[in-house]
């Protein structure tokens, strides 16, 4: 049984491929695997629902340690995080393969392709080099994102480990499935997460092949561990668009905290859900009028550059104190964290 020992110092069966965290033996040669709240049950030769963890042999290896198949340098903003350091530049990275399998995903190409291919892609990176690069190109953080990125959590956490020493952030993008076992072992050097809650219950046995009450519990346990945690909703016209789930959602942040950021997104079609337009921008109104009866202090139009719900206002006085425009910052009206115009604490990580 693998547990939480960091694997920096274990060498790699071959490139890319480490024994995983987090998995027991099972009867007959199986593996229960703890990463995530699936905990699949993993025949000999056989891998788990996010098609990179495999058992050999009885013991279960990641298939994506080190094996980057997307790379880029992205402002913080894109994550989206607006209340963690602003106007930053985040080295964002991802391996294939994903523990959901969303019809709309956008990211299709990378989380589903071990599924879509029966192949594992991408060129091996070591943490080291992720950790170089960051520092080099002046990025004060690394984004484990594109994919959800608790599969290729070993990857992740020797990457984090690294960056936490050297004074870089760790950022996580995440779908909110991981398991309470994988949120206690990466807390301790992730300093925020964007988390997406989707739907109802019903629209992730359908749409994502997950269940919803995994994410709400993570959401409650990330910024009970201190982690700065903003939330994201792509709205999706006839799934998620009604005015009770909209309600029951921003209910359900304000409970947690209602300083927690809620981004309310304009849907595309793609991937397998092409059969609706765009979300109109008049439900993302919606959406924000509702997140702010129910009391939460920021809550975000995304997707939709120039419309003014990029902004951040002040919760007391309604002043803008940041103003955006699609992933930049045009004007900044703060001191210290502080709304300029009345002198309210904007709460967030590193805030101008």
């Amino acid at each position: 049984m693998s547990t939480g020992a960091i694997l920096s110092e274990e060498v790699c069966v071959e490139e890319g491929v480490r024994e995983a965290l987090l998995y027991e033996d099972a009867d007959g040669g199986k593996v229960r695997c703890r990463l995530c709240s699936h905990y699949c049950l993993i025949g000999e030769g056989k891998r788990g629902i996010c098609q990179v963890r495999e058992n050999r042999g009885g013991k279960l290896y990641s298939l994506v340690y080190g094996k980057v198949i997307a790379k880029h340098l992205d402002p913080i903003e894109k994550k989206p995080l607006f209340h963690f350091h602003p106007g930053s530049q985040s080295l964002s990275i991802s391996t294939v393969g994903c523990n959901f399998r969303c019809l709309h995903c956008q990211n299709w190409e990378i989380s589903q392709f071990p599924r879509l291919y029966n192949t594992i892609a991408g060129d091996y990176l070591p943490p080291e080099a992720v950790v170089d690069e960051a520092e080099r190109r002046g990025a004060g953080s690394i984004s484990y994102t594109y994919t959800e990125p608790t599969i290729f959590m070993e990857y992740a956490l020797d990457c984090a480990r690294l960056a936490r020493e050297r004074g870089i952030r760790n950022v996580f993008v995440s779908n909110g499935y991981t398991s309470p076992e994988g949120v206690e072992m990466i807390a301790p050097y992730l300093d925020a997460n964007n988390i997406d809650i989707k739907g109802d219950d019903d629209f992730y046995r359908k749409v994502a092949g997950a269940r919803l009450e995994p994410v709400l519990d993570t959401v409650r346990r990330m910024k009970s561990l201190g982690i700065w945690v903003e939330v994201t909703t792509l709205v999706i016209p006839g799934h998620n668009d009604s005015e009770e789930f909209l309600r029951f959602m921003a209910e359900f942040i304000a409970s947690v905290d209602p300083a927690i950021p809620w981004h309310v997104t304009q849907f595309y079609p793609t991937y397998r859900m092409t059969d609706r337009g765009r979300t109109p921008v008049s439900t993302l109104r919606m959406a924000r009028r509702i997140g702010i009866e129910s009391g939460l202090k920021y809550v975000y139009e995304g997707n939709v550059p120039g419309e003014g719900g990029e902004n951040t206002y002040c919760p007391d006085c309604g002043e803008v104190v940041i103003e955006r425009l699609g992933f930049s910052l045009t004007k900044i009206r703060m001191n210290d964290g502080n709304c300029e115009s009345c002198g309210c604490r904007i709460e967030g990580i590193g805030m101008p």
